[in-house]
């Protein structure tokens, strides 16, 4: 007979008792801060935007780095700017807990002269940091939406935590951004926002996930495959959204099947990146959807190891730290089958990562 597997999404009734949800409604108050701040919790706020003139904007507040959940809240806001023909812009803010607020009530967090608010549907974000001053709404077309309760449990007692909500799966986007004092550029286009967070380093509970986000025609599409490390009986924890003009069609996470093709070693990271990532979705006996993910070019890539710099950068390096993060963009396409034939096709730009916390197996 085979054990249960070590981590789980939870979503049995007793799970939504335990934490205080409803299976058919997703309130304010869970988009405001779940976690104490103290050591061994971390959290974040993530906002990214596909722009109209073909730029992508990345905005995300952290109660502390996630990699460093043990030490006390070290507030910070990180931006990323990718505009056409120009190199990745980068930007950070970092304050001290007495700069920092989060309300429990709803998303309403505050570092230094920047701030992130809204209430499940519309969201203001301002960020001003090395130069760079973004101010975007956000007004959603989807609804709220978790897989479950959005948390995972892992550990044979629910040991650990990790969740995600996404809170405007897609929406609406208006963005000015202003650079080193020029002349501010308002743009309009698609976004999304999610919160996570989390009570134990990430990298204790899992080895490495694909995650992605996009609009292709009238589909909205949130992707994501989580493998747990070893400890966890490296579990694969699916997770997907699909809705067609603002109305959820497919969210069962049992029915995904994922895909990894065209892969090769990436030479910084030295992780191995697909070039097409397929998540297969067969509905029923009749009905089926892809979501083809096809890479065009590489955003970022990190080493974790990099981003300390002198003795520490040498001590990871011994310790073996050989985490990276990668964000990708290319296109994204929904396919729809019914009865082996293709009935459907859409595609659109898109954004999506590979996180490796731990090492390649």
């Amino acid at each position: 007979m085979s054990s249960a597997p070590l981590a789980r999404s939870a979503g049995r009734d007793e799970d939504f008792a335990r934490l205080g949800l409803k299976r058919d409604r997703i309130e304010p108050w869970e988009d405001g801060m779940r976690t104490s701040g103290g050591r061994g919790s971390y959290e974040w706020w993530y906002f990214d935007a596909h722009l109209e003139d073909g730029s992508s904007l990345v905005v995300t507040f952290y109660t502390k780095w996630l990699l460093k959940p043990k030490g006390p809240e070290a507030p910070m806001v990180q931006v990323n700017l990718d505009r056409p023909g120009k190199p990745t812009r980068q930007a950070f803010v970092n304050a001290t807990p007495k700069e920092f607020s989060a309300s429990k009530e709803r998303c309403d967090v505050r570092i230094k002269d920047c701030y992130f608010r809204g209430d499940l549907h519309t969201y203001e974000i301002r960020v001003v940091a090395d130069g760079l001053t973004v101010d975007a709404k956000l007004v959603g077309e989807v609804p709220s939406w978790r897989q479950g309760t959005g948390v995972t449990y892992f550990g044979a007692h629910d040991d650990h935590v990790f969740a995600w909500l996404p809170s405007v799966p897609q929406g609406k986007v208006t963005a000015t951004i202003t650079e080193d004092n020029g002349p501010p550029r308002t743009l309009g286009g698609i976004g999304y926002h999610d919160h996570n967070w989390g009570d134990v380093v990430m990298s204790k509970l899992l080895n490495h996930w694909y995650w992605g986000r996009a609009q292709a025609g009238p589909y909205s599409v949130i992707a994501a495959y989580l493998y747990a490390e070893k400890a966890y009986g490296r579990t694969e924890l699916p997770q997907i959204l699909l809705a067609k003009d603002g109305q959820i069609v497919a969210d069962d996470a049992t029915k995904v099947r994922l895909s990894l093709e065209d892969v090769f070693t990436d030479a910084h990271s030295q992780k191995p990146v697909a070039n097409r990532v397929i998540y297969d979705y067969t509905q029923d006996a009749h009905v089926r959807y892809r979501v083809i993910f096809q890479r065009s070019e590489t955003l970022l890539d990190q080493r974790f190891a990099d981003t300390v710099t002198g003795i520490k950068h040498a001590l990871a390096r011994m310790a073996g730290v050989d985490g990276a993060y990668l964000r990708f963009s290319g296109t994204v396409t929904v396919e729809k089958y019914a009865d082996g034939q293709r009935v459907e096709e859409a595609s659109d730009p898109g954004i999506w990562e590979l996180m490796y916390l731990g090492h390649v197996e």
